[in-house]
């Protein structure tokens, strides 16, 4: 892939849209060729491995190629917050959150944006920044733009959302999403290895985690997630279940997602991990659908 003129035929993401980024064009991500994000700040409430005591560098970039029915960074993901920054500018963002006691710099929703999050991880490692990379991802990636990171990437952090294509096409309009998600943490595994920790502190130093938000009536789909990345990975991988999905007002066009999942839900999938074998895994306790799980995009660090 040449990344010198991708943005003037866009195809970085699956939905291959091929606009003119350069020229002010946008495509189904619904950025130009100018980067913008919206809060660089740290951030507590990735798995412990991750945000640890001090908290994970977390830069939210504005757009998204997937763009869920349910998502909780809807401001950012539909494009309605964002501030304009420069490469350069970016590469010292991540060098002022390795200086506020950040445990990594973690990328969030930049698939749309790798060729420039490229140079400016490049410039910042050259500046001299030393804590890992995560990239914090949907995992509806190409593989050939994520072999654009090998390298600079330490940790990858991907949902895998969906294994039934009907409800991939019906939520986000991608019914390629579970081949899709499939290759792309295969690519993402390929890079990175097998995890690696800091023996001091306990804190991922390589590895690949992959979440998956558990949702209302979503047991089955669930399962079938949790089937394919452990018969696919085994303990090479983490796998991280969530049960913090939050219903927002919008979503009562869909009223099988008007509601929380339940707690007899997410113990039915804790529980069909444990029996599959699975001993590499994060899961969450108590009741955490609640909207402080939602950062405010202030521009906090931008």
């Amino acid at each position: 892939m040449n990344t010198m003129h991708i943005s003037s035929n866009c195809v970085l993401c699956p939905r291959n849209c091929g606009v003119d980024r350069k020229n002010n064009r946008k495509g189904y991500c619904g950025e130009s060729d100018t980067l913008r994000i919206a809060r660089a700040a740290l951030h507590y409430w990735e798995e412990p491995v991750i945000s640890g005591e001090t908290g994970s560098g977390a830069v939210f970039f504005t757009g998204c190629n997937l763009k869920c029915i349910f998502c909780q960074n809807g401001e950012i993901a539909g494009n309605r917050i964002g501030k304009e920054v420069t490469v350069d500018r970016l590469a010292e963002i991540f060098g002022e959150l390795e200086e506020k006691g950040a445990a990594n710099i973690n990328l969030v929703t930049a698939s749309h944006y790798v060729p420039w999050v490229v140079q400016a991880i490049r410039e910042a490692k050259a500046a001299g920044l030393r804590i890992p990379i995560v990239y914090n991802s949907s995992a509806y990636e190409k593989a050939e733009t994520l072999k654009l990171l090998d390298g600079l990437v330490d940790i990858y952090l991907p949902d895998f959302k969906y294994m039934d294509e009907a409800l991939a096409w019906k939520y986000s309009k991608a019914a390629d999403y579970p081949e899709t998600a499939k290759a792309a943490i295969a690519e993402m595994y390929r890079q990175v290895g097998e995890p690696v920790f800091d023996p001091e502190n306990g804190m991922m130093k390589k590895g690949v985690i992959v979440r998956h938000l558990v949702m209302p009536g979503g047991v089955k789909n669930a399962k079938a997630v949790i089937d394919y990345l452990y018969d696919t990975f085994g303990g090479q991988i983490y796998i991280s279940l969530m049960n913090q999905y939050t219903p927002l007002r919008h979503i009562e066009e869909y009223p099988e997602l008007n509601r929380k999942v339940t707690k007899r839900e997410y113990e039915r999938v804790v529980a069909y991990a444990l029996d599959k074998g699975v001993e590499n895994a994060f899961i969450q306790e108590g009741d955490t659908a609640e909207e402080s799980f939602i950062p405010a995009f202030d521009y906090e660090g931008v």
